[in-house]
């Protein structure tokens, strides 16, 4: 049983919750809001608990369930205490006032820049950005067991990931190195992108990216 922590209180923090928890693994929540987060540990039940931003991280896995601009203010926030853990960007950093276009600079991607401005004893993976909250929480659509696809530099860093996802019932992908992030961010620009236009009336944010064998 893995220690996990998960800052952010959001939906995708709840839905990352139920799947740690659901492999039982112990879920530590930090959260800007004091209110929100005792609000989602309640509901979380046995197995979470939580903290205000700042509190002393425990898991060796972080989850940054947070905005692509907080992700990058929360390494910073915590420095060096990232040391020897494994950090997991899952925003996606699109302009979510157009979505026609990623805010990151030009040849980097959100995971890269998490990456610079961590502390370099931590080890960042781009993981979950694919998978919406809706479909994430139940781990399954039309009973297929949802893909998470995995990106890092450090293999040790993606099989601790690749275990965790596998033991909360999804299925782990290893995409490559962190660089792969770009390609993972910029499948999801075309996505969200369909999926608020008009034209696929089908199209909504309980959508998934599955590959089929």
């Amino acid at each position: 049983m893995a220690q996990i922590t998960i800052i952010g209180n959001g939906n995708m923090a709840r839905s990352l919750a139920v799947r740690m928890l659901a492999a039982r693994h112990s879920v530590q929540i930090l959260g800007r809001s004091t209110e929100k987060t005792r609000e989602l540990v309640e509901s979380l039940g046995a197995g979470a608990q939580g903290g205000a931003e700042g509190a002393a991280v425990e898991g060796g896995i972080i989850f940054l369930a947070v905005p692509y601009s907080e992700a990058i203010k929360t390494v910073q926030i915590y420095g060096d205490t990232l040391d020897g853990r494994v950090v997991v960007d899952i925003s996606n950093p699109v302009d979510f006032a157009t979505f026609d276009h990623l805010v990151t600079p030009a040849g980097s991607s959100a995971a890269e820049q998490v990456a610079l401005h961590a502390s370099t004893g931590a080890s960042v993976v781009k993981a979950f950005n694919t998978c919406f909250a809706k479909p994430l929480e139940s781990g399954v659509v039309s009973g297929i067991p949802l893909d998470v696809f995995i990106a890092g530099d450090s293999e040790d860093a993606k099989l601790k990931v690749s275990a965790v996802v596998a033991a909360s019932g999804l299925r782990p992908i290893d995409a490559g190195p962190l660089r792969r992030a770009r390609e993972l961010e910029g499948i999801m620009l075309l996505i969200m992108g369909l999926q608020v236009g008009t034209a696929h009336e089908n199209f909504n944010w309980d959508t998934s990216l599955n590959l089929l064998p």
